[in-house]
């Protein structure tokens, strides 16, 4: 795949020229919602294979070929160039296809109401085929150990068509939100316990949950060792039935780091203990929250490299947002909440006011600013096809098992186009996972 930023006055037929490809395939791999009026600063993918970069000042055959997993010679041949002769900056060269290294990918899906509506289990199609792990969001814990159960529909169809191990997610929510009274009770009260994780059991086999992924939060500090005597007697009833165990957890930068979101979890312990981890590394930028981008690459960084000194690398899976945010400003906090929007309404709205999409190089995030027809300003900051190749460039670079996105319901069609351009996404079987 390649990548190409449009460009003043560009338009699909230029775009599609100066890549060998055609309008139709750019159009369908992006489900292009602009094609004849496209945003300066816009992303599109173009389906090719292999990709062209455009040399800058100090590169060399060697150095662009380290960044892209090719070799010095094949990068000069293939471009038809002498090896020993130095390349100009602005050169075009072809880059070829380099092997993909495996990886995992999570998706969860939270349906809305007492049904899985058709848009989200069409969503769940388009996935399918890009992940390992899908997440039904999620049994909720009541206080007596029964759990609250989210519809399925044809999810189970779905996750077998495409060989995905289905995730059932158990969370401490309330109407109110995460309970720390709920996990009070389950933590310490032995007869709960035992009632939760009967239940737990019950319903995995009643659905065909392969993976048990707690997302207990907002636990009291004091339930830290409790939650992870409970992680360990999940795993031993887990393991005897051939199943994952699986844990989300509070985006840390230190372990002793305060805040009653983060305290009660310990990476260390609980990274011992569970197959994996998703770190939900997103929300800098949220609906209630100032401006900012969702998923900045500096702190998703920090994050990260202090996870990796607690937990090994192949239990790690770093969380991903699939969608971005339009606040009204002045920004005033507890005033409106920002609308959240997929990447494919943050263009149609940059190519209705006729604003440029801008990029941040620090965050490695697009963004924007608008007036509205009522005259309010309004910034927006989004997904798109750059944004989530920094965080794949990020996956490898780390050695990370993977990605997990937060969550299935807004279109974001080149992310699931990047995945197969970056990794053969693994799939599970339930002999692997007994092993």
């Amino acid at each position: 795949m390649q990548i190409h930023v449009v460009k003043q006055g560009q338009s699909i037929n230029e775009i599609a020229g100066m890549y060998g490809s055609t309008v139709t395939d750019i159009v369908r791999a992006n489900d292009l919602p602009n094609p004849d009026r496209l945003v300066i600063g816009q992303t599109v993918v173009i389906p090719i294979k292999g990709q062209f970069y455009l040399v800058k000042s100090g590169d060399s055959f060697y150095s662009i070929g380290s960044a892209f997993g090719v070799s010095a010679e094949t990068l000069a041949k293939i471009n038809g160039l002498d090896l020993n002769k130095p390349l100009k900056p602005g050169d075009r060269l072809y880059i070829p296809e380099a092997p993909k290294r495996k990886a995992e990918v999570n998706a969860y899906i939270e349906p809305a109401g007492n049904e899985v509506s058709p848009a989200l289990e069409e969503r769940a199609r388009e996935a399918a085929r890009s992940l390992t792990y899908l997440g039904l969001f999620s049994f909720r814990i009541n206080p007596d150990g029964t759990l609250k159960e989210p519809p399925i529909g044809r999810l189970k169809e779905i996750a077998d068509s495409e060989n995905v191990t289905l995730m059932m997610i158990v969370t401490n929510l309330s109407d109110e939100g995460f309970s720390d009274e709920i996990g009070r009770i389950v933590l310490n009260e032995q007869a709960v316990q035992n009632k939760v994780l009967d239940n737990i059991v019950a319903a995995a086999k009643k659905y065909g949950f392969r993976d048990i992924h707690f997302d207990m939060e907002y636990l009291r500090p004091v339930d830290k060792k409790a939650y992870l005597r409970f992680l360990r007697r999940a795993k031993e009833r887990f393991k005897k039935e051939g199943w994952l165990i699986s844990a989300a957890l509070a985006p840390k930068i230190k372990a002793d780091q305060k805040g009653k979101w983060y305290e009660a979890h310990d990476y260390k312990g609980v990274g011992e203990i569970v197959d994996f981890v998703v770190i939900m590394t997103y929300e800098w930028g949220y609906s209630g929250g100032p401006p900012l981008a969702v998923s900045p690459i500096n702190p998703v960084k920090q994050v990260l490299n202090y996870a990796l000194t607690e937990i090994p690398a192949n239990k790690i899976m770093m969380g991903q947002n699939l969608y971005g945010y339009d606040w009204t400003l002045p920004y005033k906090p507890g005033g409106e909440f920002a609308k959240a929007i997929s990447p494919q309404q943050a263009i149609l709205i940059a190519a209705k006011y006729n604003v440029p999409i801008e990029y941040s190089e620090k965050d490695q995030a697009p963004h924007f600013t608008y007036k509205d027809e009522n005259g309010k300003d309004h910034e927006v900051w989004f997904e798109d096809a750059r944004s989530i190749q920094a965080k794949f460039d990020l996956i490898k670079q780390l050695k990370l098992r993977g990605i997990s996105y937060w969550k299935l319901g807004l279109p974001f069609p080149q992310n699931w186009l990047l995945i197969q351009e970056n990794f053969e996404v693994e799939k599970k079987t339930p002999v692997q996972q007994m092993g």
